[in-house]
């Protein structure tokens, strides 16, 4: 009786988190580990199991313990490829816990153990999980020093390539193994890892890429990704008549109001201020439909000073007005700041 009720609890768990209840699922691997049993097999999927529900859950250190349980059974067994794995696992636990050195030993051991067994997708995906290591770190560096893409110290731009090459290796693997999925998220990756080094006629080339395999899935959210990428990268490269192509296939609301907000900066870059206007209106009424008041702050801030360029101080003012309230409102002292200043110099204009 005793096996067939581990196994039964673990299926069960198995069962509720395909479901994607996690935390149930927990439970009843929990459970099956208590119960316990004499095969080890079953014990290092449970463990492995247990491992990504927690991940899921995003109870890390619980997730941690977990896939090391696994590893060192899988080690104890000689079950080389469950080895492979479980190192995979602890690797992206790692990086999430912003441990990127060990991360990379996991995520390497994962990658060596899958090219000695021939394992081909177990290499794509270990060199994938490398490339995201050495991405997070990068992104983790140059957190810490604010500054524009392409402005990076020596040792962010060193971890950015490093990131890019694993992901140049597992593209073309990938392509190899005719995945077409994995080559889309390859390509995404490559475009934000080389606009984060200020590579941006390369990020567009991967981000086109990363655009065409989102339409063959009708992968919306890619999509809109890629679309938004593509619209960075050229606002960089100077580009704004293309960067506003880009951003007018953004169709989805909150989306939208990005991409108005954004194509009103650009049209005031451009001194086209009639154009920015038109955007940062319907930014506001967007904003105000999905009761963003930050970004009906925004929005008021943007309009004023659009409206000042124009020379049309009251309706500057207006909108100033507006600004300052919003900015009580919602406790931006710094925006509060901003809008007193502009309505001294709009009333002083004004001669009131």
């Amino acid at each position: 009786r005793m096996e067939a009720s581990c196994l039964e609890l673990a299926l069960e768990g198995e069962r509720l988190c395909k479901a994607g209840d996690f935390k149930a699922g927990a439970a009843f691997f929990e459970a099956a580990v208590q119960v316990g049993t004499e095969d080890l097999k079953t014990l290092s999927a449970i463990y492995s199991q247990l491992g990504n529900a927690y991940f899921y859950l995003k109870e890390y250190s619980k997730a941690l313990e977990y896939h090391k349980h696994d590893l060192t059974l899988a080690r104890t067994i000689g079950d080389r490829i469950g080895e492979a794995k479980a190192s995979g696992n602890l690797g992206n636990t790692l990086k999430i816990l912003g441990q990127f050195d060990e991360a990379v030993v996991c995520c390497q051991r994962h990658l060596d153990i899958s090219q000695e067994q021939g394992d081909k997708v177990g290499e794509a995906r270990a060199l994938y999980n490398i490339g995201n290591v050495y991405h997070a770190k990068g992104k983790h560096l140059s957190w810490n020093m604010a500054q524009d893409p392409g402005y990076l110290p020596q040792e962010v731009k060193e971890t950015l390539q490093k990131a890019s090459e694993y992901y140049e290796r597992n593209l073309s693997l990938v392509k190899e193994l005719g995945d077409r999925a994995a080559q889309g998220r390859a390509y995404g990756n490559l475009g934000n890892t080389q606009y984060l080094l200020g590579n941006f006629s390369e990020a567009i080339a991967f981000h086109k890429e990363r655009l065409a395999i989102a339409k063959e899935f009708g992968d919306k959210a890619a999509e809109r990704r890629a679309y938004s990428n593509l619209g960075n990268a050229h606002i960089f490269l100077g580009r704004f008549d293309i960067s506003a192509e880009y951003y007018k296939q953004l169709k989805d609301q909150a989306v939208e109001a990005q991409a108005c907000y954004s194509l009103g900066n650009t049209y005031t870059l451009l001194q086209d201020y009639e154009r920015a206007i038109e955007y940062h209106l319907k930014h506001l009424v967007i904003a105000q439909e999905l009761g963003d008041r930050v970004g009906e702050g925004r929005a008021c801030w943007s309009l004023g000073n659009a409206y000042v360029s124009l020379g049309s101080h009251e309706q500057a003012l207006h909108f100033a007005r507006k600004h300052l309230e919003i900015s009580q409102e919602i406790g931006d002292r710094s925006g509060e700041l901003t809008a007193q200043g502009n309505m001294a110099q709009l009333r002083t204009a004004l001669g009131l």
